[in-house]
């Protein structure tokens, strides 16, 4: 592999959980240059699978995982950078889809065999930071900021989309990850919950070890 920097924080968690004001505020408080999840194309893959979600899983996750492998390349050579998502939680989706039956055992062998190829090319980031939320609560921000394809979306799927995370989470194959309960905080209007939240990753920057943060 080519020498490359390394990514310097990730944000990940369910739908709805806040890694997009999260990133926006690490970005300003830390000096790094911001990654956004979506891209023009997935909009559309997205919508379309929501309505046809065994016609578009395929290939609406494959293209989520080869946009979000470009992207990860790209932070890497940024260095300092801070994501929203990244190819390293790609998977979780792609197991769901193939419980649902949204993805066939075979579909799911092509694209476990690409994700695995694609991450001998990746390292991972100096601190992955997952934003652990209930469901209810999950919900209940998804349907205030209101997108129309979410709010089509029955309860069941963000549930169980919650439960993959937190499964991915508990049995996440690194040292740097800063675990945040995040159902009572709003970092976006209350200073001391956004300060505490800076807190708890600067001391994890400086840290090793998985840090599980109540």
């Amino acid at each position: 592999m080519e020498e490359t920097n390394r990514v310097t924080i990730v944000v990940d968690g369910v739908t709805g959980v806040g890694k997009s004001s999260l990133v926006k505020i690490l970005s300003e408080e830390f000096d790094l240059k911001p990654f956004s999840e979506m891209f023009e194309d997935e909009n559309m893959l997205l919508h379309k699978f929501f309505h046809d979600r065994a016609k578009w899983a395929f290939p609406m996750q494959t293209n989520f995982l080869t946009n979000r492998f470009r992207q990860y390349r790209q932070a890497m050579k940024v260095g300092r950078a801070v994501m929203d998502r990244s190819i390293y939680s790609d998977r979780i989706f792609a197991r769901m889809y193939l419980e649902y039956g949204y993805l066939n055992p075979e579909e799911y062998a092509v694209y476990n065999n690409l994700l695995n190829v694609l991450l001998d090319y990746v390292t991972p980031p100096q601190l992955m930071v997952y934003l652990r939320v209930n469901t209810d609560e999950a919900v209940r921000r998804i349907r205030k900021r209101g997108r129309p394809d979410e709010l089509e979306v029955e309860y069941e799927y963000w549930d169980t989309l919650n439960k993959f995370y937190e499964a991915h989470y508990q049995n996440f194959d690194s040292t740097n990850l800063l675990i945040l309960q995040v159902d009572e905080l709003d970092y976006v209007n209350r200073p001391e919950d956004r300060e505490y939240v800076l807190n708890r990753i600067r001391q994890a920057l400086n840290m090793k070890g998985v840090q599980k943060v109540g």
